[in-house]
């Protein structure tokens, strides 16, 4: 069930040379005052409020920038971003992100955005010891055996590969589902709702995955109530 693909190849940047140490400051000097110039108050504001629409669980691969793809600014979205977009229920970290941006921050929708050409997906396929990354990508191992019927009968080992990308992200979506925090909040308000997505770096669109989440949520709730209610619907 390997896919052939050197997960150790190194990334090229996509926009030239990188800046310096010393750049990067002044890089931050000119946006600070670009913003300002049109907007004196615009940080006064961003400093004041944090009330996000979205909660952005995607890949930490620096090619998928969250607010840039969404075309939205910061204050809008509250972002967590791991190896391969996973959302593992012993992994302290994302778990303490979705009980956050549901219960005080009341985001809206939470969406997990995977992307085609994703180095952890790849590298959780290879033959290979990974050493640490041995527990944490053997989720995507496990997203494989779930759906292993569907992506063996793919013959073309980069179709398997942009599949196995997809159901990465729709499983991380039932994770998600799976949560107390979420599941209590949309009974007591109707959000969230959660999303799936995938970024093609090729094209530098999004693509929406469509999930149905109120069936997502009624299955998952058949093993999984956390609501203290018989029923969410």
């Amino acid at each position: 069930m390997t896919f052939g693909v050197d997960a150790g190849e190194p990334g090229r940047a996509c926009h030239g040379l990188v800046p310096s140490y010393e750049q990067i400051f002044e890089n931050n000097r000119r946006w600070s005052a670009d913003k300002t110039k049109d907007d004196p108050h615009y940080f006064e504001r961003l400093s004041a409020e944090h009330n996000p629409e979205y909660l952005y669980i995607g890949c930490s691969d620096s090619r998928v920038p969250a607010n840039e793809i969404m075309g939205v600014e910061p204050g809008d979205v509250f972002v967590h971003r791991n190896v391969a977009n996973l959302v593992n229920n012993v992994d302290l970290n994302v778990m303490s992100v979705i009980n956050y941006a549901v219960r005080h921050l009341s985001v809206k929708r939470i969406i997990v955005c995977g992307h085609y050409g994703c180095q952890g997906v790849k590298a959780a396929m290879q033959p290979k010891d990974l050493g640490i990354l041995n527990p944490w990508l053997r989720n995507v191992r496990d997203v494989y055996r779930l759906h292993k019927a569907e992506l063996d009968a793919l013959t073309d080992p980069e179709a398997r590969y942009a599949r196995l990308v997809e159901l990465n992200v729709t499983e991380q979506c039932i994770s998600i589902i799976k949560t107390a925090a979420v599941q209590r909040a949309y009974v007591e308000t109707g959000f969230p709702t959660v999303h799936g997505w995938v970024f093609d770096m090729r094209t530098g669109l999004l693509r929406d995955l469509e999930l149905d989440f109120p069936k997502l949520l009624r299955d998952v709730q058949e093993v999984y109530n956390l609501t203290d209610k018989d029923t969410i619907f």
